[in-house]
């Protein structure tokens, strides 16, 4: 059974006089003051336990302040395990005891089981303690998007068949190897997709890489038929061990293969222009969206929509799906406030792109008493604000949410997210908020 918390091995922590010092101070401090925040971290890593024999495995409470810790300084897992090796400092901020680290397969394995869940409930207990602090009122409010990129490659068509003939190859050798497998007969294609995804590149001329296209696709079809007779040669024997976890990678990788021989031949040779919500950008990370912020350069990821306060703590995150205009959420975010915070904000600014006069009619219905767009998008100041001060006030206040987004990309990792899925997308995107709200209280509540 795994540890809550770890009892603390000496009264005194160490921690130097140091800015980075102080905050991690404070931010023990913090986490200290909410037991009650484990139990949901222990929920989500429950399919983890350790070992009933050998060496106690990590408390749930030293699990949460690691994965805070690799946000809050952005490191890999092998660097985390370093760190906490080397620093004084970080080992009194995870609690470890003694001279024992952990490995950082098993850092990786317990941190990765946070769900997004999880970290906004920390997230929301976080601006609990800012009110009663009366550092965050949330009476203010504003509101702008951003994207994360998922972690893949220039996703052009020659790239996502090469991907396809290397992903269906591994499929053939994890077949073959199979205890009790029969002789399969496959060929290996990936020296001449290579070349040919190579040589699209460099080649000029719609009718050239046409051909280089077919041959691409043609090799890509071969090593899924191999696949497909694999599957069958499989289920005729009998085998069992090995053979449910297989063909699951099958049934995934499958439909997503098939759409892109699809979409390469749709716009290659029948010159479709296929549509973002038609296509398909990664193999292994299937759910990024294609996004494109006016006439700005398209991004692969997901679109956030995040809140701030006065402060500057992130009062909320929503991670889109798909790529909706900044104007259709502008109501949900508001309603998210409404109902994490019981109330509507006084006074409420937001960027252009959300700017309707549907919204800001629904806004003044909810009791929002100024609504600022930052572009007027022809609406009337006098409809939006009291007064042209007002109105100049909080379009500046709005500007302020462009340091916070920055802040986030450049020291919390949200320009990249590295975690692989889904649902560690969100968890990823909700554990760097934490890690900056946790900084930042912990710096306002100090001076």
């Amino acid at each position: 059974m795994r540890e809550k918390r770890t009892i603390q091995p000496s009264i005194f922590e160490i921690y130097p006089e140091h800015d980075i010092g102080r905050e991690l101070k404070a931010m023990s401090k913090l986490l200290d003051a909410h037991p009650d925040l484990l139990d949901w971290v222990a929920a989500d890593i429950k399919d983890r336990q350790p070992k009933a024999t050998g060496r106690k495995g990590l408390s749930v409470d030293t699990v949460l302040r690691c994965a805070i810790l690799k946000q809050y300084r952005q490191l890999s897992y092998e660097e985390l395990v370093f760190c906490l090796m080397d620093s004084s400092a970080y080992q009194a901020f995870a609690r470890l005891c003694g001279t024992w680290v952990p490995k950082k397969s098993a850092l990786q394995r317990c941190i990765s089981a946070i769900s997004a869940v999880t970290w906004e409930q920390i997230n929301l207990q976080l601006l609990e303690d800012a009110r009663q602090d009366k550092i965050e009122n949330s009476k203010m409010l504003r509101i702008d998007s951003t994207v994360t990129e998922s972690t893949i490659h220039d996703p052009t068509d020659g790239r996502l068949l090469w991907d396809s003939v290397r992903v269906l190859i591994r499929l053939m050798e994890a077949a073959q190897d199979l205890p009790g497998a029969p002789e399969l007969t496959w060929q290996n294609h990936q020296r001449v997709a290579k070349k040919r995804m190579r040589s699209i590149i460099y080649t000029r001329g719609a009718d050239k890489k046409a051909r280089l296209y077919r041959d691409l696709i043609k090799v890509t079809r071969n090593s899924l038929c191999y696949v497909e007779q694999a599957d069958l040669a499989l289920r005729c024997s009998g085998i069992d061990s090995g053979y449910a976890e297989w063909s699951a990678q099958v049934a995934h990788y499958q439909p997503l293969i098939e759409k892109v021989i699809e979409q390469a031949e749709r716009r290659v040779f029948q010159g479709e222009k296929v549509p973002a919500n038609e296509k398909i950008v990664s193999l292994f990370e299937e759910h990024t969206d294609i996004i494109v912020k006016g006439r700005r350069d398209i991004q692969y990821g997901h679109k956030l929509n995040l809140s701030t306060g006065r402060s500057g703590l992130i009062l909320d995150v929503v991670v889109e799906k798909g790529n909706p205009a900044d104007s259709a959420q502008f109501l949900p975010m508001l309603e998210r406030h409404i109902e994490h915070f019981g109330v509507a904000p006084r006074q409420m600014a937001a960027d252009g792109g959300y700017a309707s006069t549907d919204n800001l009619q629904a806004a003044k219905a909810l009791q929002v008493k100024d609504v600022v767009f930052h572009k007027k998008r022809g609406l009337k100041v006098e409809d939006m604000a009291q007064s042209p001060w007002v109105y100049r006030k909080l379009r500046n206040f709005r500007a302020g949410i462009e340091a916070g987004i920055s802040c986030l990309k450049r020291a919390y990792g949200l320009s990249r997210c590295t975690w692989k899925g889904w649902a560690h997308f969100e968890a990823y995107v909700w554990s760097s908020v934490v890690a900056h709200n946790l900084a930042l209280f912990g710096r306002l509540k100090s001076t």
